[in-house]
């Protein structure tokens, strides 16, 4: 059989992606990317550590890092994204450039290449640009994590002058892809306490696909979540849009321009405001439907 006619395959663009060892949710973030792109996973080494401040900073290193990136160049991404929220934010602002820019070097093919390198993005620096790109300066928080890692994101915010309106935690320490949506539905409701632009949930090892449309529709602003940011941040350096239904930052943000600046600069800080009580009629005005409850994910305890 002659298959001449088909005339592919078509050229391939990739996105390299840096995970923890202890990642489990490779398929979710496949699901927000476009056909034509493919996502080229690497993980760090494993390390005898359960979810902490410890664990951030040991996945984190730049050696870690440096490696990670090397092993993904044979494939040729044109953009690699660092998917781990309490990594890339554990250090603190600086902290996340000085990885972005460690990454970028380690994937530049020329030693002195005067581009800097390959474009790099971590889940935390994709945060405040996806926050920029909203407009949104007041921000619940729904977090897995134990109360100081917690509070490391907090901070880390705090040095963006973004102002935390509300926040919930799990306090859990491993499994974290095991924790079903109705968790997360429960921890994003009592969260939302104050006037927040928009809620945010974090760790990129926590699912969150299905459960923005329901969230947005309910609590009337838009939802971000880890996977979620860093996917459309990586895929907007490649003039692409991350997919997925009734997601207000994908509506929103579409046929925008990616940054003009390079991945490693983060987005412009912005200056602290002080907490403001809107009036409910003031939240924009809603977008989807109302969703049914999601049932409990199969398999899941």
């Amino acid at each position: 059989m002659d298959i001449d006619f088909l005339g592919g395959p078509q050229p391939q663009r990739g996105v390299g992606v840096v995970a923890p060892f202890d990642f489990a949710l490779d398929r979710e973030l496949w699901r927000w990317v476009p056909d034509g792109i493919s996502l080229h996973l690497t993980r760090t080494p494993f390390v005898p550590v359960e979810v902490s401040l410890d664990l951030a900073r040991l996945v984190s290193e730049h050696q870690t890092l440096r490696e990670a990136v090397r092993a993904l160049i044979a494939v040729e991404p044109q953009v690699v994204a660092y998917a781990c929220t309490s990594g890339s934010f554990v250090g603190g602002l600086a902290g996340e450039r000085a990885m972005c820019e460690a990454m970028s070097r380690a994937g530049a093919t020329e030693p002195d290449s005067p581009s800097g390198g390959l474009p790099s993005v971590t889940t935390s620096g994709a945060l405040l640009e996806a926050l920029g790109a909203l407009g949104a300066r007041r921000v619940a928080v729904v977090t897995p994590y134990t109360e100081s890692v917690t509070r490391s994101l907090e901070e880390y915010l705090a040095q963006a002058g973004i102002v935390i309106t509300g926040r919930e935690f799990l306090g859990l320490t491993r499994h974290i892809w095991k924790v079903p949506y109705r968790d997360v539905v429960d921890m994003a409701r009592r969260a939302v306490v104050g006037a927040a632009d928009c809620l945010f949930i974090s760790c990129t090892n926590l699912p969150t696909y299905d459960v923005i449309p329901q969230l947005e529709a309910e609590l009337r602003m838009p939802v971000l979540s880890a996977n979620q940011v860093t996917l459309w941040s990586a895929l907007r350096r490649l003039g692409a849009e991350a997919v997925g239904p009734y997601q207000r930052l994908l509506m929103d943000t579409q046929q925008s321009p990616p940054p003009v600046l390079p991945s490693s600069v983060l987005p412009p800080v912005l200056p602290p405001v002080a907490p403001l009580t809107l009036a409910p009629e003031t939240n924009p005005p809603l977008l989807p439907p109302p969703l049914p409850p999601f049932p409990e994910q199969e398999g899941l305890t």
